[in-house]
């Protein structure tokens, strides 16, 4: 272990330590969606992992044993959507909670006559606004296929960035906040009812059960699948790539020419 899980008292300029390449090319390689990325960009990713590695407090729970790699591949994938943003995006928050699989979330709302519901929800990730990631560790290689827990969570940490998640993060100079609300409600209305509809549209259904849930999952599928996102949503992936000042859909096709009919 190289001792980044103790760093209560982490310095302003933490050390970063130093990964081997063949560790590098074993824990991309469970990562396939990071080739999406422009070559050039690989060495600025793994420097952000680093670095957000040494500055964020890991926790394994339930006796979790978070080992070297694990670690890096969480830090890899939370810090993909910050490439081109830089990791002051995360700075209003420390902790990164991991669970060796699904966990388990008490609720307590009241309804709408003042009446208290108790439930408990089965989660494989939640974010929470000015606290801790929680994440379920997924042992098996992640596949480009628009499901990524983390790359979920950490878009929702992104939108709080203004407040509460509703769908719209602080967005850069340049962008606009009137052209992206409207890009982004007539696209998930017109989700919501291909859902509702029973289309299959590539695209993780959950999306439609809020306008946050749905900029999270469209921000996962960008990463992932985003040569789809372009053809089926070419405003929202306009929108997405001004966001994270990233054009991954090229090099997707390039690496995977659609097949003909």
């Amino acid at each position: 272990m190289l001792h980044w899980l103790r760093r209560a008292f982490a310095p302003s300029e933490p050390d970063l330590p130093e990964v081997p390449a063949a560790q590098w090319a074993r824990i991309e390689a469970r990562l396939p969606f990071l080739d999406f990325l422009d070559p050039v960009d690989r060495p600025a990713l793994r420097e952000l992992a680093r670095r957000f590695v040494a500055t964020k407090e890991f926790h394994g729970a339930h006796d979790t044993a978070l080992s070297d790699d694990m670690l890096l591949e969480i830090a890899l994938q939370a810090c993909l959507p910050v490439l081109r943003l830089g990791l002051d995006w995360y700075d209003d928050w420390v902790g990164v909670v991991v669970y060796p699989g699904d966990f388990i979330v008490p609720r307590r709302v009241t309804d709408d006559v003042g009446v208290v519901h108790e439930y408990e929800d089965t989660l494989v990730g939640e974010a929470w606004e000015g606290g801790p990631v929680l994440l379920s560790w997924q042992p098996e290689s992640l596949a480009a296929d628009g499901i990524n827990v983390v790359i979920h969570e950490f878009a929702h940490k992104l939108d709080m960035r203004n407040g509460e998640a509703d769908g719209l993060p602080p967005l850069h100079a340049g962008m606009s906040v009137q052209r992206w609300a409207r890009v982004w409600s007539t696209a998930y209305e017109r989700f919501c009812a291909d859902v509702d509809a029973g289309v299959d549209t590539g695209i993780d259904p959950y999306a439609a059960e809020s306008p946050a849930e749905f900029f999270a999952v469209m921000s996962e599928c960008f990463f992932e699948i985003p040569d789809l996102i372009q053809q089926t949503w070419p405003d929202l992936y306009e929108q997405l790539a001004q966001f994270y000042r990233l054009d991954l859909a090229p090099r997707a096709r390039a690496l995977f020419p659609p097949t003909a009919p």
